[in-house]
């Protein structure tokens, strides 16, 4: 028995697909999902969803978002996802480093500054990540 997985953006579909096991990158921490799994619903962090599918793992950065699990489905709707296959590995360490140098340079007293410059970070070591699974 498999699950059903759908990634779903405001504009578009990114993944649609049956697979073994999702890991989901939940504000609390990671949460894998295998069938029967009971039903919930989860906010996403910024992170890396992993999914297996015939023993061979792929991977989608993820902006944040919620998902729900029911019925061996897993609903994913997110602000933003990028397939880890998509990613070149190169642009996303130099934007990796770029980010962390712009965190790096900021006054402390720059709240919404660091706040902003943190959550890029954040999402460049998503995709950094999802291109090196």
């Amino acid at each position: 028995m498999t699950l059903t997985v759908k990634v779903i953006s405001p504009d578009k579909t990114i993944l649609d697909a049956s697979a073994e096991e999702v890991i989901l990158p939940s504000t609390t921490g990671q949460l894998g999902i295998l069938t029967n799994h009971v039903p919930l619903v989860t906010a996403l962090d910024i992170g890396v969803l992993r999914f297996r599918q015939d023993k061979t793992w792929a991977s989608i950065a993820l902006s944040g978002g919620f998902a729900e699990v029911e019925d061996n489905e897993v609903t994913v709707l997110v602000n933003s996802a990028e397939a880890g296959s998509s990613i070149d590995p190169d642009a996303a360490r130099n934007e990796l480093a770029t980010a962390e140098q712009n965190l790096a340079g900021l006054k402390d007293d720059d709240k919404q500054g660091k706040i902003q410059a943190e959550q890029a970070v954040k999402r460049a070591r998503a995709r950094l990540q999802a291109a090196s699974s």
